[in-house]
């Protein structure tokens, strides 16, 4: 309590005296105690309410003490399993739960990572998939501001992700891994990696590169072998030594049926070989007849098109050609989309063309382009501008239902430079993505699509988004999400079928350590996205004949849902609504790739880094009791004495107000006792 609140509450006491005092002093009817008494009642009410008023603060001191953190991350994939360790390191995860010394020192939190890291008590190591990075990043992320060590029980092997010794780099924390592998080095030949295109043209040939690696020091040979179902289509011989322990094998494969073409390369295996899973990997690649040809026409410069060139072909069932429009006039039938980059005057004939020839179309504009020409040479989209130019973010529009769109952070983007005005749309369209200034809507679409009964055209009113795909790299890693993106705009506006009320997005084929995704959409009689519908999804083992039935989860504007656990092979679906009588059918094939057992070895190396980089140290399965006593005598882990204060108002203690009513009860019961009311 602060000096000038103590002088109040004196001041308080000193009224509340003198007011109970010139009430009951000079009251002739009261005479002897009773007048002391009702005296001191009436100041005492007096008083507590005048410390009510001023409510005087209090702190209270309380002392605590923290333990250190301890969190034991445990690698929880299947290559655990398959090195034979997945007992010893349940048996370390007991030993180090169960040691009362240890429990005692730290507060100790237990994980598991395959895919991704989670708070567990049991362990399965059977995950698809190894993510060494993410689970640190999270680790350190949750404890940054604390003392932690981390407690890393790996075989080292990552298979996605960015690389884990740059993401403990900066650690203030120490890591200390628990080596789970053999430190023995034994023969082996492993096909590393293995590149090809996912598409190709029927009679053309596709290249293929395989790139194979062994880790012993005497000569040996071996055989690079291609299978197309139980035909051989390739065979190369290969000699590994002390000093050529890596081949880069190049060759090209005949594409001369439609349709997905399955293959598998295999490296005759050594006799002394102890995993020969490594030796094998299958590979797809499907046949089309032909491709989306897209066209994009400018008079101008700019990394957009580059951009755009890249999200357009890093499918290849598209191809992409940049021409001005007195070169393009010609050839504007040959393709099956035309994208229009910042019209200018210029631009007059190659609209009349495209509605002479109904060729569906995207126009992108900008700060560059000629509104003014742009408004008389098509009947679809029309802004009226001004001289300004503003910037403007996006926000995408969840009730969009031409096809799935999946938001990839738009509204986080950098802004894009579009001329000031409002921009009008003539018939059916729908916007994909809101223009926002600022955060708020400006009620104009930034991407919107506009569907006829024979066509279809698209309005993306702002450049500069190059900034937006490295934008998405930087989030996420990749450029995936962002070129999926211009695909599904691509396929939309390239696409001449009619609408269905049930539409299903799948691949021909996916990997087995991968997501498999499928998607779908449903639409009311008035072609309105339904998100009441009940829609699942029927898959068959064409071999086995075994099915099940899995139901499609509502994301927003499509339903979707994750096959990831099917094993290899052939398989058909059944898309279907439970209350209509609508389906859709097709089929995929699942490729065996199992990266968890490509493995033979731990990855010492990498985790001895690791551990020296963070001032940590190393340990193997088999030293949980050398780790125990290493935690435990570590002097810079300690239990750390904390103070907590807390400040607490008079106005919250109730008691007060109780007694100022119990002071002026008493003095009132007196008072009617004595006959003085």
């Amino acid at each position: 309590m602060d000096t000038p609140t103590s002088f109040y509450i004196i001041i308080a006491g000193i009224i509340s005296f003198i007011l109970a005092f010139l009430m009951y002093r000079y009251n002739s009817k009261i005479t002897g105690n009773l007048r002391w008494i009702l005296l001191t009642l009436r100041f005492l009410a007096l008083f507590a309410l005048g410390i009510l008023i001023i409510n005087p603060t209090f702190k209270n001191t309380t002392g605590y003490l923290e333990k250190p953190q301890l969190p034991v991350l445990i690698d929880n994939s299947a290559s655990i399993k398959h090195l034979d360790f997945a007992d010893k390191a349940k048996a370390l995860y007991h030993q180090l739960r169960n040691h009362s010394e240890l429990n005692d020192k730290f507060d100790i939190s237990y994980y598991s990572f395959g895919t991704r890291l989670q708070s567990v008590d049991s362990f399965s190591f059977d995950e698809n998939n190894t993510n060494i990075a993410s689970a640190l990043k999270t680790t350190l992320n949750l404890y940054k501001n604390q003392v932690a060590p981390i407690v890393l029980i790996t075989d080292g092997n990552q298979t996605f992700g960015t690389d884990y010794e740059f993401v403990v780099s900066k650690s203030k924390n120490q890591i200390l891994p628990v080596i789970l592998g053999d430190s023995i080095v034994y023969p082996d030949l492993k096909i590393e990696q293995l590149n090809t295109n996912r598409y190709t043209f029927l009679k053309n040939k596709f290249p293929v590169e395989v790139i194979v690696s062994y880790n012993a020091s005497e000569e040996v040979a071996s055989e690079l072998i291609i299978h197309h179902n139980e035909t051989v289509v390739y065979k190369q011989p290969l000699s590994f030594s002390k000093n050529k322990n890596s081949h880069l094998v190049n060759f090209t494969l005949p594409a001369e049926r439609v349709g997905v073409q399955k293959y598998q390369a295999t490296l005759t295996p050594l006799n002394e070989e102890r995993n020969t899973t490594n030796n094998t990997k299958s590979f797809a690649v499907e046949v089309i007849d032909q491709a989306t040809q897209v066209l994009m026409i400018s008079n101008m410069s700019h990394p957009d098109i580059g951009t755009f060139k890249r999200a357009v072909t890093s499918n290849e069932q598209r191809t992409f050609d940049l021409l001005k429009p007195g070169e393009a006039i010609e050839v504007l039938e040959d393709y099956q989309l035309v994208v229009l980059y910042q019209p200018d005057h210029t631009f007059g004939n190659i609209f009349n063309q495209l509605e002479t020839i109904g060729k569906n179309y995207l126009i992108i504009t900008g700060h560059h382009t000629d509104w003014n020409s742009l408004n008389r040479f098509q009947p679809h989209f029309r802004k009226n501008i001004s001289q300004s130019t503003e910037l403007v973010q996006g926000s995408l529009n969840e009730s969009y239902s031409a096809f799935a769109i999946e938001d990839i952070g738009f509204s986080d983007f950098p802004p894009l430079y579009s001329t000031f005005g409002n921009i009008e749309i003539q018939g059916n369209y729908q916007t994909i993505i809101n223009q926002t200034v600022n955060g708020l809507n400006n009620e104009n679409p930034l991407l919107a699509t506009l569907e006829s009964s024979n066509y279809r055209y698209a309005l993306w009113d702002g450049d500069g988004f190059w900034r937006w795909r490295a934008k998405s790299f930087r989030d996420v890693g990749d450029f995936q999400k962002f070129d999926d993106f211009i695909g599904n705009i691509i396929q939309y506006l390239a696409s001449q079928k009619k609408r269905e009320r049930l539409e299903v997005t799948a691949e021909n084929f996916y990997y087995n350590n991968r997501p498999i995704k499928i998607f779908a959409q449903f639409f009311d009689k008035n072609y309105v996205f339904d998100a009441r519908a009940t829609l699942q999804i029927r898959i068959k083992n064409i071999e086995t004949e075994e099915e099940k039935v899995f139901p499609m989860l509502l994301r927003s504007n499509f339903y979707e849902v994750d096959l990831g656990n099917l094993e290899a092979g052939e398989y058909s679906y059944t898309v279907f609504l439970t209350d209509e009588p609508l389906s859709k059918n097709g089929l995929f094939s699942v490729l065996d790739f199992d990266m968890e057992k490509q493995f033979l070895n731990a990855n010492i190396a990498k985790l001895q880094r690791v551990a020296q980089n963070t001032s940590g140290e190393v340990f193997y399965a088999n030293q949980g009791a050398d780790l125990i006593q290493k935690l435990l005598n570590d002097d810079s882990f300690k239990t750390i004495k904390r103070t907590e204060v807390s400040t607490t108002p008079l106005i919250d203690w109730k008691y007060l107000l109780g007694l100022i009513i119990l002071f002026l009860t008493a003095e009132w019961f007196l008072r009617k006792y004595n006959g003085l009311i």
